[in-house]
Formats: C-alpha cells, sequence, structure tokens
C-alpha cells in the first residue's frame, strides 16, 4: 500500500511538470538607437475654438412691425446681401407716400415763392412797392426752400424705414440661431430684436489658456498647432497673434489666453466651442542627436545612459540639451547608431 502510494504521488509530480513545460524566461529589455531628429520645445495647453469679432453677428430689425417672411432655415449658408426676412410693410409705404406728397406740395409752395419774389423785385425798380414788402417776399422764398429742404429729409427717412423692412445679411456665413418666427410682432423702441444669428466658419481663431508659469516664455509670431477631439488624426497649423493682458482664474488657476490664428481647412468644418489641445513652439532644434527620455539617468549632478555590451550593461555619461515630451539632446557622449536602454532594464 504505502509503496503503491509512492509510486502514484511520483508519476503524479512528473505529470504536472511535464504540463507545465520550461520555465518562461524574462522578457527581453527595451532598447533604442540613437538618431537624428528634429527638436521643438514647446508649451501644452487646452484651448476652445471661437469666433473672430466680427464673425458672429446677430442681425435684428430697426423698425417695429409684424414679422411676414423668414427666407432662411436654421443651418443655411447665406451670402452677404442675401434677404433673411420681412415684415409687414404697409403702414410703413403709407408714411413714405405721404411724405412724398408733403414734398410735392413744398416744391409748389418753393416755386410760388420764387415767382412772386422776381415780380416784386421787378416791382420795387420802378418804385411801386416799398422795399418792406420786398423783404417780405425775399423771407417767403426762404422759408419754402427750408421747407422743401425739410421735406426731402423727410421722404428720405420714410423710404429709409420702408427699407429696413427687409433684412438682409450683413456677411457671409451660416444660420447659426433663430429667435424670431413668422407672424411675431417685433418692437424696435428701445433695443434692435434679434431675427437671426450668422455665424462665418472661415475666420475662426483659438483661445489657448496658457498656465501662468509658461505665459512669460509665449510671444507673439510663434508657431502653434493644435487638435480637436472629432478628428484626433489631424493636426491644424497656426500662428499666435495676442496675447491677452487680463488672467482668466479657473478653479483656482490662473492662466491666461494666447490668441491662435490660422486658416480653416477646406476639407474639416471646425465650430465654435470645440476644446482643443495645443502647442506652442518656443524653439525648434533641427537634426540633432536624441535619445528617449526614459534612457536617460542621473547620478547626483552627473546623467549618463545604459549600453548594451558583449556581456554587460556599460554605462556611458552623456551631455545633455534641451528635451521634449518625448526626447532628450545628447550633446556629448554618444554617436548615431549607437543603442541604449530604455527604461529598467531586465534579465533572463
Amino acid at each position: 500500500m504505502i509503496i503503491g502510494g509512492l509510486i502514484a504521488v511520483i508519476i503524479a509530480l512528473w505529470a504536472w511538470s511535464s504540463a507545465r513545460g520550461p520555465e518562461r524566461e524574462a522578457s527581453p529589455m527595451e532598447v533604442a538607437q540613437v538618431a537624428r531628429r528634429d527638436l521643438a520645445l514647446t508649451v501644452k495647453a487646452t484651448g476652445v475654438i471661437k469666433p473672430m469679432i466680427g464673425a458672429e453677428v446677430r442681425v435684428g430689425s430697426r423698425v417695429s412691425g409684424v414679422v411676414t417672411r423668414l427666407f432662411v432655415r436654421l443651418g443655411d449658408s447665406v451670402s452677404k446681401g442675401q434677404p433673411l426676412a420681412q415684415l409687414d410693410t404697409r403702414e410703413l409705404a403709407a408714411k413714405a407716400r405721404e411724405a412724398v406728397a408733403a414734398l410735392e406740395l413744398a416744391v409748389a409752395n418753393e416755386n410760388y415763392a420764387l415767382a412772386d419774389l422776381n415780380r416784386k423785385t421787378e416791382i420795387s425798380a420802378k418804385g411801386l412797392i416799398s422795399a418792406n414788402d420786398l423783404d417780405l417776399a425775399r423771407r417767403a422764398y426762404e422759408v419754402a426752400q427750408k421747407q422743401r429742404a425739410g421735406a426731402q429729409a423727410t421722404l428720405a427717412y420714410a423710404r429709409t424705414q420702408l427699407d429696413n423692412a427687409h433684412i438682409v445679411a450683413p456677411i457671409d456665413g451660416v444660420v447659426a440661431a433663430m429667435s424670431t418666427q413668422e407672424g411675431e410682432t417685433v418692437a424696435a423702441s428701445f433695443a434692435a430684436p434679434t431675427f437671426v444669428t450668422l455665424l462665418d466658419l472661415n475666420r475662426l481663431e483659438v483661445w489657448a489658456y496658457v498656465d501662468e508659469t509658461d505665459i512669460g516664455r509665449i510671444r507673439e509670431g510663434q508657431r502653434a498647432s493644435f487638435t480637436v477631439d472629432t478628428y484626433d488624426d489631424r493636426e491644424f497649423e497656426g500662428i499666435v497673434t495676442t496675447i491677452y493682458p487680463q488672467a482668466q482664474i479657473r478653479d483656482n488657476v490662473v492662466n491666461y489666453i494666447a490668441v491662435v490664428r490660422f486658416t480653416p481647412p477646406a476639407d474639416y468644418i471646425l465650430r465654435p466651442e470645440m476644446t482643443t489641445t495645443v502647442r506652442i513652439t518656443l524653439e525648434s532644434r533641427d537634426d540633432v542627436l536624441v535619445v528617449p527620455v526614459r534612457a536617460v539617468r542621473r547620478e547626483g549632478t552627473r546623467t549618463y545612459v545604459l549600453a548594451p555590451g558583449a556581456e554587460t550593461l556599460e554605462r556611458r555619461w552623456i551631455r545633455t540639451g534641451r528635451r521634449d515630451d518625448r526626447y532628450w539632446e545628447v550633446t556629448e557622449g554618444l554617436r548615431e547608431d549607437d543603442r541604449v536602454v530604455v527604461g529598467e532594464p531586465t534579465s533572463k
């Protein structure tokens, strides 16, 4: 019984060892090659796409009345001068006709006063009327001239009001919002009521919120790039054009707005309020030796890398320059095509 039990245990151990197989070796260590590449020193910031000044226009009415027609819908593309809406023009047209009649009356009075002045001037030359009568005729003509000028101004105003009843687009753009419907009565006594909001999608910019620790290195004219979540595979290029002097405090964090101007691409549609990830280039270094950041190690004030040797890892002391998020410039201690260990070295 005892011998049979021992034999069974031995067989079980042999089967388990066979099923397990040979010991798995540790994964090989990660090695990178020293190479030349362009290195860009950047400041990273979050941002928001905003319309430029004048790219978003709220179109309203300067006259009161009933909206009889809306010619556009939300999302329509419009051109400058294209009709957007129309108010009831019957009352305004009647006032314009009234102004025309008043002007005609003023012109008739002016012509009569001129004829009377000419007649009395001839009579006065013969001494048949007094100088006072001539002065009265001259004054009547001057008053008639002023009345005609006033009637002309009234007619011009009436026609302007009539024209204002036809709402047209002041810019090229897209109808971004509508706040009035057909049949509504609008009152323009204190403020112009908004009919539609137009947005020019070709005039956008990025507001990059730069941390106060980095804003001192940002300058106008620096190159910038940004990405948006909806097009994560595309990077857009721009230029820093303005730095706002007033700080923006959000969640007790002090940021400053750096405005990045860019040309919207024809094959991508960018919209206001899209969140962006912005990289502002402070300095660029072309064709320099670099190693991955994870390959650089420190001992006190000295810097070194580990290089694979014939049997062991060799410590190579180096001198570093500039760096970005991924690479570190090497100015001394390595040559192109040398190999270095990235991260923590592993063994078999």
